[in-house]
C-alpha cells in the first residue's frame, strides 16, 4: 500500500440550517485499499461523500487529489478527476442495454455514426475484467441488481476511475450476491484502485476492509486498521457507549416479571418471517401487556422486520399467527384489521400530515378503519382529539393547530394518539423518541409503559441501546439482517447486548 493518500481531506466542515453535518473532518483513503465509513444514521457520512463528490461544497477545510488542493463544483468535475460513485440505487437506465449504459455520453464513433460494434466489444471487455459474462446487448432491466451494480462498476473501470465509492451497495443484495461483489472489489483493489466503502453491515465490514474511519455526530472519531479494531470497540465508538451507560444509569427500569411473561400466550407470533435480500427468517413473540424489544444498529434489520410484521413490505418466506391463528398480512389494512398498529421511524415522510390540524392527524386512522363511508362527525373528531391531547400532555394552543407547527416531541405523541385512537392490541413503535429532547423521551416512554400495564403489546425500536434495555421485557438482538440471540432477565444488560451485536469477534 502506498505511503502517500490519493485522497485526503483537512478539516472539512460543512453546515445546513441548524445542522453541522460535518466539523472540521480529516480523512485518508490510499489506493489499493478497501476503506469503510462506520457511523450511525447522521454521523455524516453522505455528507462526506457529497462533499468529496461535487454534490456539496465544503465551507471551511480542503480536500487533496494526489497531493494536490482540488474543490469540485458538480459531480461532473469528480467524475472527471476519476472519482466514480455507486449508490444504493443503481443509477444507470434500466430501458438501456448493458453496453449502452457501459458507454452513455462517450460512444465511440465512425463515420459520424455510433460505432455499435467498437462499443459490443468493448463493453465485454469492461466486464471480462470482472470475470464477468454477460449478453451486453441485453436491456439492464432484464438482469437482478447484482448484476446491475456489476454493471455499474464496469462503467466505472472503463473510465479509467482511480477512486470508487459505494454507498450502501449490499442493502439490497443476498449474501451470494455480495460474495461475488466483494470478488470484483479485490480485484479492483489489487489493481491499484482506491476504494470507498460505506455499509452498516460489521459482518461485511470485516470482510472486505482494510481501514476503517469512525464517524459520529459529524465528527471524525477516528482512523483504524481492520485487524487492529475489536468490533465490540467499533460498535462502542460508532455509538458512544460511555455516554449510553451513564444515561442507564440515571433511569434504571423497575423489575420486570420476566415468568410471568414466559407462561403468557402471545398475541403475535411470527415463525421464519423473511424476505429476500431485506431479512433473514425471523421468529418473534409479542405478549400482551408486554414489551418486546429490537436492538441491533441501522442496517440490523430493524425497521425491515416491523414493516414486513405490518404489511407494509410483503414478506416471501414464514408465517404470521395472531391469538393462535394463522393470518396473511398482505397490506397495513389487514394488520389494522388484526388489531395492529405502527408509528414509523420517519414521522416527517410517513407519519404525521404536516398540512392537516392536530385533529385531522388524530383521527386518520380510526377513519379509515371505519371507512369513509362511515365519517365521523366533527365534534366527535374533537372530542377525540381533545381527549388524547389531554391524556399524552400534548402541547398545542388547540386540535386546530397544524400539526407541522409542533416541537418533534408532540408531533411524536400526536401520531401515538392516531394509533390509541383505533384501540390496537399491538403497537409497533419505530424509534419513538428519535430526534426530541430528553424531557419529552422519558415522557413518551412513561405513556408507553403505561399502556403496556393495560394490556397492549409493544414492539419497541430504538437506536438507543440503553432505551431498549430500560424499557423492555425481553430483547431480540438483530445482526446483519438476522436474529441472533433473545435476552430476558438478567441477561437483559447494555453490556450483553452489545456483545451480541459485535459477535464472536475480539
Amino acid at each position: 500500500m502506498s505511503a502517500t493518500p490519493l485522497l485526503e481531506t483537512v478539516g472539512l466542515s460543512r453546515t445546513f440550517p441548524g445542522v453541522r453535518a460535518l466539523d472540521g473532518v480529516d480523512f485518508r483513503l490510499f489506493p489499493g485499499e478497501v476503506h469503510t465509513l462506520m457511523g450511525q444514521n447522521g454521523a455524516g457520512k453522505s455528507t462526506l461523500i457529497n462533499v468529496l463528490t461535487g454534490v456539496h461544497e465544503p465551507e471551511a477545510g480542503e480536500i487533496r487529489l494526489a497531493g494536490r488542493s482540488v474543490r469540485f463544483s458538480t459531480p461532473q468535475e469528480a467524475e472527471a478527476a476519476g472519482i466514480q460513485t455507486l449508490y444504493q440505487e443503481v443509477n444507470l437506465c434500466p430501458n438501456l442495454s448493458v453496453a449502452e449504459n457501459i458507454f452513455a455520453g462517450r460512444q465511440p464513433r465512425k463515420r459520424g455514426l455510433i460505432d455499435w460494434k467498437t462499443i459490443h466489444r468493448r463493453a465485454a471487455e469492461a466486464l471480462a475484467q470482472l470475470n464477468l459474462s454477460l449478453d451486453v446487448t441485453q436491456s439492464l432491466d432484464t438482469y437482478p441488481i447484482a448484476m446491475q451494480q456489476m454493471v455499474a462498476i464496469a462503467r466505472a473501470v472503463s473510465v479509467d476511475a482511480r477512486i470508487l465509492i459505494l454507498d450502501e451497495p449490499t442493502s439490497s443484495l443476498d449474501e451470494g450476491e455480495v460474495a461475488r461483489l466483494f470478488e470484483v472489489l479485490r480485484k479492483l483493489k489489487a489493481s491499484g484502485i482506491a476504494i470507498l466503502f460505506v455499509t452498516h453491515f460489521l459482518e461485511q465490514t470485516y470482510a472486505i476492509s482494510d481501514r476503517i474511519t469512525v464517524m459520529r455526530n459529524g465528527e471524525r472519531e477516528g482512523e483504524y486498521l481492520a485487524a487492529d479494531l475489536p468490533v465490540q470497540t467499533l460498535v462502542a465508538k460508532m455509538v458512544g457507549l460511555q455516554n449510553a451507560g451513564e444515561r442507564l444509569a440515571q433511569a434504571e427500569a423497575p423489575h420486570h416479571d420476566d415468568a410471568a411473561a414466559s407462561t403468557q400466550a402471545p398475541y403475535l407470533a411470527a415463525q421464519g418471517v423473511a424476505r429476500r435480500g431485506v431479512l433473514n427468517p425471523l421468529d418473534l413473540e409479542v405478549q400482551p401487556g408486554k414489551i418486546l424489544g429490537l436492538a441491533g444498529l441501522l442496517g440490523s434489520g430493524r425497521t425491515e422486520t416491523a414493516r414486513l410484521l405490518f404489511g407494509a413490505d410483503k414478506a416471501d418466506a414464514g408465517a404470521v399467527r395472531i391469538d393462535g391463528k394463522t393470518v396473511k398480512l398482505s397490506s397495513p389494512r389487514d394488520a389494522v384489521k388484526h388489531g395492529m398498529a405502527y408509528c414509523p421511524e420517519d414521522r416527517k415522510k410517513e407519519g404525521i400530515v404536516a398540512d392537516l390540524s392536530i385533529r385531522e392527524n388524530i383521527v386518520l386512522a380510526l377513519q379509515a378503519q371505519l371507512g369513509w363511508w362511515r365519517m365521523i362527525g366533527r365534534a366527535r373528531q374533537r372530542e377525540i382529539a381533545n381527549q388524547y391531547i389531554a391524556q399524552l400532555g400534548i402541547k398545542a394552543r388547540d386540535a386546530e393547530q397544524p400539526i407541522g407547527l409542533l416541537s418533534g416531541g408532540n408531533q411524536q405523541k400526536v401520531l401515538l394518539a392516531r394509533w390509541l385512537a383505533t384501540e390496537p392490541r399491538l403497537l409497533i413503535l419505530d424509534e419513538p423518541t428519535r430526534g426530541i429532547d430528553v424531557a419529552a423521551k422519558f415522557e413518551i416512554m412513561d405513556r408507553v409503559r403505561a399502556l403496556c400495564a393495560k394490556g397492549l403489546g409493544i414492539l419497541f425500536i430504538s437506536s438507543e441501546i440503553s432505551e431498549v434495555v430500560r424499557v423492555s421485557d425481553r430483547i431480540a438482538v438483530l445482526r446483519d439482517r438476522r436474529k441472533v440471540a433473545e435476552l430476558a432477565g438478567a441477561s437483559r444488560s447494555e453490556h450483553e447486548v452489545y456483545n451480541l451485536i459485535a459477535g464472536d469477534r475480539r
